[in-house]
């Protein structure tokens, strides 16, 4: 019996997470915690559907609503940043880590610092802190797997492949709701068309930064942290099928593609009994009623994130941590309508600008201090410029 935990267990990635472990019966998983955020009756309902060890809400303010909800069920209620590391650090073989944002690095570190599995889905983690991520890894004997689509199928295309003959790696994009629009409408976007996405289901934020493509942004930066892969050789095709994931093109010109329906229970799945391959209730393919698949390169007029991951990487350091940072805050703005869809990619450039300028805050060490530190300095930054520009 494998011992599970999941952190981010009421999002989109949890809750299909959550439905492979029901699937699988009893006898497959013991699950120790669940954490999640202020859905409490979500959270509680499926601790005690999978009789978890603890049930851990990131706001403490709710913890009463959730013991409430909890009582008499045996699962431990609590709350705060620090039961959230706290139910990480529990002895568990896997955890996934589906907590949005950089709030997922700490979890995620105490885990692997127990020496579980991480299952990372908040690829935050790995554009904040690649390299203290996989050291951590590296030094208490723990294993990494990736849980976004795209880099699930690079992984899965590397199996039993030489690195050292791999040419260059393609990953896709769906391009978002906006992918057809005209350029000029752009600027007239609203929340709930950008909260609109045409393949995927998923939450409102990651909706939006698939349409801003600011999402493909981070994973750009992503595959060159989980994979050592040279910036120049990852490339971005936009993909309105959603069906081919990545490819792995090889130094004999061969390219090997991952295809599958967009349901992320396929990468959940697949990191979840990985080594193995077991049966995964997805949709079957029919090529033939697919047709066609299209490709186009992504138009960096629309989509200037994926022109600002690319100077993060060339810039290094702890940049990718200001950078997510400032996306973050800069989609705070949007949310609230404080500043427009294209006013994102401003604010976050504007962010960088800044900071690049103040000597020893990008090319401080990799440590969880300094990352929190400029984490916090690259939201300030932000929001003043988001200020700046409202006023």
């Amino acid at each position: 019996m494998k011992r599970v935990s999941i952190l981010g267990a009421t999002g989109s990635i949890g809750q299909n997470t959550l439905d492979l472990i029901h699937r699988a019966g009893e006898d497959d998983f013991e699950v120790v915690a669940l954490t999640g955020g202020r859905n409490v009756a979500q959270l509680a309902a499926d601790a005690r559907r999978v009789r978890a060890q603890v049930a851990v809400t990131a706001h403490e303010e709710c913890l009463d609503d959730l013991r409430a909800a909890l009582e008499g069920s045996g699962v431990e209620a609590a709350a705060g940043q620090g039961a959230l590391i706290e139910a990480a650090a529990r002895p568990a073989d896997w955890v996934m880590s589906a907590i949005v944002g950089a709030a997922g690095l700490a979890p995620g570190l105490a885990a692997l610092e127990q020496g579980a599995t991480l299952a990372l889905a908040n690829k935050e983690s790995m554009v904040c802190a690649g390299p203290l991520v996989m050291e951590t890894a590296r030094r208490h004997g723990a294993t990494v797997l990736p849980v976004d689509s795209e880099h699930s199928a690079i992984f899965q295309g590397l199996v039993g492949e030489d690195r050292a003959a791999v040419e260059r790696i393609v990953i896709t994009a769906s391009g978002g709701a906006f992918r057809d629009w005209p350029l000029e409408r752009l600027a007239q976007a609203t929340l709930a068309e950008a909260s609109t996405h045409p393949n995927w289901a998923m939450g409102q934020r990651i909706t939006i930064d698939s349409a801003s493509m600011f999402n493909k942004a981070l994973e750009v930066i992503e595959t060159r942290e989980f994979f050592g892969i040279d910036p120049a050789r990852i490339e971005v095709l936009v993909h309105p099928e959603s069906i081919v994931h990545a490819l792995v093109g090889f130094a004999d010109g061969a390219l090997m593609a991952h295809v599958g329906p967009p349901d992320m229970r396929h990468a959940i799945g697949y990191a979840l009994n990985w080594p193995e391959r077991r049966a995964l209730p997805v949709e079957r393919l029919d090529l033939a009623q697919v047709g066609q698949l299209t490709f186009r390169a992504p138009d960096d007029r629309r989509y200037p994130a994926l022109r600002l991951a690319r100077e993060v990487m060339a810039r290094g350091g702890l940049c990718g941590a200001a950078f997510n940072a400032a996306k973050e805050t800069a989609l705070d703005g949007f949310i609230a309508g404080r500043i427009g869809f294209l006013k994102m990619a401003e604010v976050v450039e504007e962010t960088l600008t800044r900071l690049s300028s103040e000597p020893g805050r990008i090319d401080a060490a990799f440590t969880l201090d300094n990352v929190s530190a400029l984490d916090a300095l690259a939201r300030a930054t932000a929001r003043n410029i988001i200020s700046e520009r409202a006023a």
